[in-house]
């Protein structure tokens, strides 16, 4: 297959440009909002449609400054302290999913602590709203080719400008559909009940790293890292286990009867 060429500019009106990896953005929140407040709206929820509202602003600041902050220090520290302008460069992608994550926990904390909610009960609620922003983010660096995959002759096998004239796994669109479309559904379908607190964080931290894990044998690293050992262990993998280490943790923590029914 030819990767189907896009300009990476979606709207121009004079000298202002709306990006296609910032509009993904657009829509990954607004896809989680909407999505928050209709889990608000069960009967078994202790959220209301305004506190989702409320929160929602604290979680797109967090995410923004997470991913942001969290590829400059583990991805590309050199480069970025060469030309810190760089940093503010968002729409020629560099955004980490580790580091937007720990932005959206530390938003999730201070906002609980606000309102009177537990770390455990706010991540239980957001984790089912996440694998939408995932989906988006991948289909974003996927417009933007970037972050292709590795050679191969499968008939999934897509040629990328910039990459030569091989074929390479189309390594965003595998991303977008694990930790997108099948960690959405899987989340959402467990979190229709009420689980023991802390059990929905935990199945998302497990799942997302094994399928971020599996994902990253077909996807080439970047190139200013490379493999980190062993031919084959990226940046991306060594970011999943404590991820990985923390899911499986609150699993066992709440089914063993520590988190509350």
């Amino acid at each position: 297959m030819t990767y189907p060429s896009i300009d990476p500019v979606a709207l121009s009106i004079g000298p202002l440009q709306m990006h296609w990896y910032g509009l993904m953005y657009v829509f990954a929140f607004l896809t989680g909002w909407l999505l928050g407040r209709f889990r608000a709206s069960r009967s078994w929820s202790a959220w209301t449609a305004g506190m989702v509202d409320d929160f929602v602003t604290w979680a797109m600041l967090g995410v923004i400054l997470g991913a942001r902050l969290g590829y400059v220090l583990f991805y590309d520290l050199s480069a970025y302290l060469a030309d810190p302008v760089e940093i503010f460069r968002v729409w020629n992608g560099g955004m980490s999913f580790h580091g937007g994550l720990v932005g959206v926990v530390t938003a999730s904390w201070i906002w609980g602590r606000r309102h009177g909610m537990g770390l455990l009960d706010m991540l239980d609620f957001v984790a089912p709203l996440v694998p939408a922003g995932l989906f988006f983010g991948r289909i974003g660096n996927f417009i933007n080719g970037e972050l292709w995959g590795r050679e191969t002759d499968s008939f999934l096998g897509m040629v990328f400008p910039g990459a030569g004239p091989v074929p390479r796994h189309p390594s965003q669109l595998y991303e977008a559909g694990l930790e997108g479309v099948l960690l959405f559904l899987i989340l959402w379908i467990y979190s229709s009940k009420p689980r023991p607190s802390g059990a929905v964080a935990g199945l998302f931290g497990v799942l997302y790293a094994v399928f971020r894990m599996g994902v990253e044998f077909f996807r080439v690293p970047d190139a200013q890292l490379g493999y980190l050992f062993a031919g084959w262990v990226t940046m991306g993998q060594m970011l999943c286990l404590p991820l990985l280490a923390a899911g499986l943790w609150l699993l066992v923590r709440a089914y063993r009867g520590e988190g509350r029914a």
